[in-house]
């Protein structure tokens, strides 16, 4: 391991919290800790590239599964997924809200690297992903890909931006940050259903189409070509309608078209119940992919990935972790991560190594063989040799930033500051929920934290003036 040893990780066995009592702390049955043991790579011969199905849920917090210890959302088929790979407990995104985080993802590179990255998430068309970038799908799409994006973009508006100007061969979805289930108004009133760049219509409930759309992509007869499809889902981002709530879809609608501004937000509606309800659709929906998947007779070669964006929100479970969705608190950047791939990963494994986003785009260009651009930078690391071959992790650096909040990982450390100004430091393997500022006591080591964030920093495009 490399940021802790052995004994480290026997004494905080899940999760980071510590004690025989771990699992019950965060909610996980004590038979189903039982029933992981810590990574250990395989050690299979290399095959072929893999097919890459990148999944991300919309708002999901970190305990809201119940294989993360979630009491009250059942979710069976991402279990399942986790039983048949490797968990992590100690995953981030690369931001605290959606775009800036898919702008990480695509880029493999800190949001703050571009000028569409800095819009915390982007409202309006005046910023986005700047076609000419290197991305995840170009590149791998120059290395022999076939690249399709369903379901959420975020990274821009047309006519500027989109997902096939910026390496996906194919794209069906929405262009902003959230849209109505039925009627696919966004936050503007605007109709945001797209086919490529043209408009699609099909008033279904959301998430049904996108995992129609992705069963069919995942069957179709791809011949010898690899594919990468990143999967999107709007779920279970607000507004808090499930399958079948057409009465409140309507009443959305209306207020909508009434000209409310912030009727999408859903500020009046939702509870822990119809949260729940969405999370659990969510489940069944990737059930469907995976079980297309395998009726594909691909199931073997594909490596499927599994994450939100960025912590959960109002109806969110992120027990024991403190802060949700926007602050860089635990509970706003650590995410559920599963990641299986049956031609080269065991199954029923938990690795508590801090990884991020950007971390996902370096280890997805080398296992699929393509090069990073030199004049692009990745800011992630490559975790192929820790996953395919065992190779220990080095002790690195995870640095955030938002407006207002900064915060850096080494080990065990975090460094972090809130709007309140006041520089913090946390043991997240004795106080994962963030509530023992050990800085008083540590003056040496918050100092080194704080002045490896700034250096990072340094090199990044400053916010504009708000």
């Amino acid at each position: 391991m490399s940021s802790y040893d052995q004994s480290a990780l026997s004494r905080r066995a899940f999760g980071g919290a510590v004690g025989a009592g771990a699992a019950a702390a965060v909610g996980l049955p004590a038979a189903a800790e039982a029933r992981e043991r810590p990574f250990r790579a395989a050690w299979r011969p290399g095959g072929k590239r893999p097919n890459i199905l990148f999944i991300l849920g919309d708002d999901l917090g970190w305990a809201d599964l119940s294989s993360y210890g979630s009491p009250h959302i059942k979710t069976p088929n991402l279990d399942r997924l986790a039983r048949q790979g490797v968990r992590f407990t100690d995953a981030y995104s690369g931001s605290a809200t959606c775009s800036p985080t898919r702008f990480s993802l695509y880029t493999g590179r800190f949001p703050g690297r571009t000028k569409g990255g800095l819009a915390e998430p982007i409202a309006d068309k005046s910023a986005g992903l700047d076609p000419t970038h290197p991305t995840l799908a170009s590149l791998l799409r120059d290395a022999g890909y076939a690249t399709a994006l369903i379901g959420k973009w975020h990274c821009g508006y047309l006519p500027d931006y989109s997902p096939t100007r910026s390496g996906w061969d194919e794209f069906f979805g929405n262009f902003g940050g959230a849209l109505e289930y039925y009627s696919k108004l966004g936050l503007g009133g605007e109709y945001d259903l797209y086919e490529g760049d043209a408009e699609y219509k099909d008033l279904r409930y959301y998430t049904r189409i996108l995992t129609e759309r992705a069963s069919e992509y995942v069957l179709r007869d791809h011949g010898d070509t690899p594919w990468l499809l990143n999967l999107n889902f709007t779920t279970p981002h607000w507004p808090w309608i499930a399958d079948g709530d057409t009465e409140e879809s309507a009443e959305i609608v209306r207020r909508i078209k009434a000209g409310e501004k912030g009727a999408l937000w859903h500020q009046d509606g939702g509870s822990v119940e119809k949260y729940t309800e969405m999370v659990q659709d969510l489940d069944r929906s990737v059930g469907e992919v995976l079980k297309a998947l395998k009726k594909s007779g691909q199931e073997r070669d594909t490596l499927v990935f599994f994450a939100s964006d960025n912590g959960g929100e109002r109806f969110s479970y992120n027990w024991p972790l403190s802060g949700n969705k926007a602050s860089l608190q635990e509970g706003g950047i650590r995410v559920p991560t599963i990641v299986r791939w049956p031609a080269r990963l065991d199954g029923g494994q938990v690795s508590h190594e801090p990884v991020f986003t950007p971390d996902w785009t370096a280890t997805l260009l080398e296992i699929g063989g393509a090069r990073p651009n030199p004049a692009y930078e990745l800011d992630g690391t490559s975790l192929a040799p820790y996953l395919l071959k065992g190779e220990e992790l080095a002790e690195r650096e995870l640095f955030w930033r938002v407006r207002g909040e900064r915060a850096l990982r080494r080990g065990e450390w975090k460094y972090y500051r809130g709007k309140g100004g006041k520089d913090q430091l946390f043991n997240l393997a004795a106080d994962q929920r963030e509530q023992a500022d050990r800085a008083p006591g540590e003056p040496k080591l918050l100092a080194e934290l704080k002045a490896a964030w700034e250096r990072t920093n340094a090199g990044l495009l400053p916010y504009p003036a708000a």
